[in-house]
């Protein structure tokens, strides 16, 4: 008798305990699926398409549900409810808050590698960091890049010349090494000459740590460590780190490290462990994005002697026919270029998802989207909404031009993020892309091999294409713009 009574009472007990979770849970999967999106079954969610495709058709796979279920879908990662949103108002809503700064569980995939910097942080410490770092992206700062910027681009004009008389090649490495220097450069001080054959095992690791990182966040029983452990990718996963942490472990304390140094607030400074943090930060932020955007506007280039020849214009009304390296005067004179990068990146965002973690309710476009959601907004789908970019896969840089952009909405154009949680460095990546592109195009006529409908699509932590950037180049002739 005594035993049924202490089980009857263990029972109630329990009960007692799981049942507010429980309604909590009905609650929340009920809510979620009152918004569009795909069938679900147990442990997988909504992933099995994704998981059964090819690795070169799951983008494919995505985007189509995406396009299927706009401008809100909900879709199941395991456990893990997550909502694409592709309008700018609906995105507005999210990103213009300061309620709903926190990053995504991808990002805690992260960690391992990029430790809790600006990146991956999230409340005080993410904006005490912030705070501590954004003057060393000061114009000050930038204009003394510039020289940097300047002169690993002069390698790869230097490096393209034994592509001259090809019938075409991969303009991605060559695009790839000259974004490692440069930010090797401008965040330790050394030239590490990754263009000339050095440390190529870097590259090798950034691209395949993401990619190990993107196989773990749709897979949801990789997402625990335990099981994540007894895996072939976690030896690889422990390869990749050793490497990445060796490269910017180095004590070089000048440029962005020495201003991470000098960083503080009140009397709080940076110790060694969170200076790397934020080197490696800097390092996957601005390396693997910057190609990306760089070799797609090379891409669109190649597509439009028009819009090439009217760029090339513009270099030589500011450079004169002289060979002399550009200034930051020079850079900021390049309006019609800027224009270009833009619409480039509004056709290819470098990073063409971003996602926030969900910490309380909030109600976007009709439907109530509970607190432990993932937000994930689309900035490749937000970029061609016919609303706002009329014949939206059309690449048109006068889409730029200050009258268009005044009529659309601020939110419907974010290749950098938005809101508090923005790009800091997104200067700085505008004044490399215009360095490398204008380097280029002052030496070289573009001519690109692929079109639109050849290129497939990788959408990974960087959208980059699964074959590269076919390309076809001339030496320019000096005072004429055509070959």
């Amino acid at each position: 008798m005594d035993t049924t009574i202490l089980l009857a009472t263990l029972f109630v007990l329990a009960a007692l305990v799981l049942f507010p979770h429980v309604v909590r849970r009905a609650r929340f999967v009920s809510l979620v699926n009152r918004i569009p999106g795909p069938a679900s079954y147990p442990l997988v969610g909504s992933v099995l398409p994704l998981l059964l495709a090819p690795r070169n058709k799951q983008s494919s796979v995505l985007l189509e549900r995406v396009r299927q279920y706009q401008p809100i879908m909900r879709t199941w990662v395991g456990p893990v409810a997550l909502i694409y949103l592709t309008r700018p108002e609906h995105i507005e809503i999210i990103m213009n808050s300061s309620k709903h700064l926190h990053k995504s569980y991808v990002h805690k995939l992260m960690e391992p590698w990029l430790g809790t910097g600006l990146v991956t942080s999230n409340g005080e410490k993410w904006q005490s960091r912030r705070k501590m770092i954004t003057p060393s992206f000061h114009i000050k700062i930038l204009d003394s890049f510039v020289d940097v910027f300047s002169q690993n681009s002069e390698v790869l004009v230097r490096m393209l010349q034994k592509e001259v008389g090809s019938h075409g090649f991969d303009m991605y490495p060559y695009i790839t090494l000259c974004a490692l220097d440069i930010l090797c450069e401008t965040a330790m001080g050394t030239p590490v000459h990754v263009q000339e054959g050095a440390n190529s095992a870097y590259v090798t690791a950034v691209h395949d740590m993401l990619e190990l990182i993107l196989r773990r966040t749709f897979r949801p029983w990789l997402q625990f460590d335990s099981i994540y452990k007894l895996t072939r990718e976690s030896k690889r996963h422990a390869e990749c780190l050793n490497i990445l942490h060796s490269f910017t472990n180095k004590k070089r304390r000048v440029a962005f490290l020495d201003m991470l140094l000098e960083a503080s607030e009140g009397d709080e400074k940076l110790t060694d462990e969170e200076i790397r943090e934020e080197v490696d930060t800097f390092m996957v932020a601005g390396h693997d994005t910057t190609s990306a955007a760089i070799c797609w506007a090379l891409f669109l280039l190649g597509q439009h002697p028009d819009v090439q020849d009217k760029a090339y214009e513009e270099l030589e009304g500011i450079f004169e026919g002289s060979d002399r390296p550009p200034t930051f005067k020079d850079l900021n004179e390049m309006k019609y270029l800027e224009k270009v990068i833009k619409e480039s990146l509004r056709l290819y965002p470098s990073v063409p998802v971003v996602s926030r973690s969900l910490k309380e309710d909030i109600e976007i476009g009709g439907y109530t989207i509970p607190a432990g959601c993932t937000l994930a907004v689309h900035v490749y789908m937000n970029h061609r909404n016919p609303d706002q970019f009329p014949n939206p896969e059309k690449f048109d840089p006068d889409n730029f031009l200050p009258e268009r952009v005044a009529k659309r909405h601020p939110y419907a154009y974010i290749p950098f993020s938005a809101g508090p949680r923005n790009c800091i460095g997104q200067k700085f990546a505008m004044l490399e892309m215009k360095t490398v592109l204008s380097s280029t195009l002052r030496h070289y006529r573009l001519r690109s091999i692929d079109r639109n409908e050849d290129i497939n699509i990788i959408m990974g932590a960087v959208m980059r294409p699964e074959k590269g950037i076919r390309l076809n180049i001339t030496p320019r002739k000096k005072g004429s713009k055509k070959m």
